[in-house]
């Protein structure tokens, strides 16, 4: 790819990325970057819900095949797998990642940049940031690092939605493909199944932002990736997670909105024993929500890519 198709190549240039990167390790004092509002003095190793400090864990970083297939192409998609997380979804397939379960090495931000660089060398289509969400401000600083050293990679922000508007603008100019869930509309459903109840307010919030900075899809001649919003809508049993009104909100936002209607719902983790959602949605749930988002003209990705089931099956190699 031509180098200035990575949006952060000019903000680097002129040391706004880095200018960036200072303010938004500064706000980790009093850490109000994601919707729990924590306001926990990570500087000085205070936690709080993502139980993330001053660096960002790093679980895994390897080319990846298994995403959309826009993001992945013929190279694959450079994927870095953050550890911890700021929802607590009671069916997540990577708990033991997400939930605080496992012991995951920090990483300095030189270190990260890295693991940005050794992807680029490797073929990476991009960089994947899996789960930033609470470490936006290492994310920053790490791009800055790299890209001094060469990166040109676009960046793809791979998001559970739960998004600070405020914190999302310090990525404006950075990012180059959101990627968020649309996980619950309810926000009983919402607070039951990630503990967050005001997540369908702050996803829509943090998906109009993400649609403000850098639009719908815009594929290359190859059909990869370069700039846009891609959506993920997870069916669950019952609709419990809302497709019909996650859809028809999305057809407002934009007709264009690249959307995956996701399948592969299992019961996993406490889902298990939660009524409602200790089971897999039916055939026939599944063909209507996708139903659903073609009636609202939404752009459809044609395969059920996602991050969960691969990043589990690597770390238990």
């Amino acid at each position: 790819m031509d180098s200035m198709s990575a949006s952060y190549i000019p903000l680097h240039r002129d040391d706004r990325l880095k200018a960036r990167a200072e303010e938004a390790v500064a706000r980790l004092a009093d850490c109000r970057l994601c919707p729990r509002q924590c306001g926990v003095n990570r500087l000085e190793g205070e936690l709080g819900f993502c139980r993330t400090g001053r660096l960002a864990q790093v679980a895994s970083h390897h080319l990846h095949f298994g995403e959309e297939q826009p993001l992945v192409g013929q190279s694959g998609s450079g994927t870095i797998f953050f550890a911890q997380c700021n929802l607590d979804c009671a069916f997540c397939q990577n708990a033991e990642i997400s939930q605080g379960g496992g012991d995951f090495e920090e990483a300095e931000p030189e270190v990260l940049a890295e693991c940005m660089l050794v992807m680029q060398r490797q073929g990476a289509l991009n960089v994947n940031l899996v789960t930033p969400s609470h470490v936006v401000p290492q994310v920053l600083e790490a791009v800055d690092i790299a890209a001094a050293k060469g990166l040109t990679l676009p960046i793809v922000y791979n998001s559970g939605g739960y998004d600070e508007v405020e914190t999302l603008r310090l990525l404006d100019g950075v990012v180059d493909i959101y990627m968020p869930d649309a996980k619950f509309w309810s926000p009983d459903a919402a607070a039951r199944f990630c503990a967050a109840r005001d997540y369908p307010e702050k996803a829509r919030e943090a998906i109009a932002e993400m649609h403000r900075q850098v639009g719908d899809l815009e594929l290359d001649d190859k059909g990869v990736a370069v700039r846009g919003l891609l959506v993920r809508h997870l069916v669950m049993p019952d609709d419990l997670a809302g497709a019909r009104e996650w859809v028809a909100w999305l057809a407002a936002l934009s007709p264009n909105t690249y959307v995956n209607v996701m399948e592969q719902y299992r019961p996993c983790h406490r889902a298990r024993t939660m009524e409602g959602a200790d089971r897999s949605p039916t055939a026939v749930e599944c063909r209507e929500a996708r139903e659903a988002a073609e009636a609202a003209g939404l752009r459809l990705d044609e395969r059920s890519g996602g991050t969960a089931d691969f990043l589990l099956r690597m770390l238990r190699r």
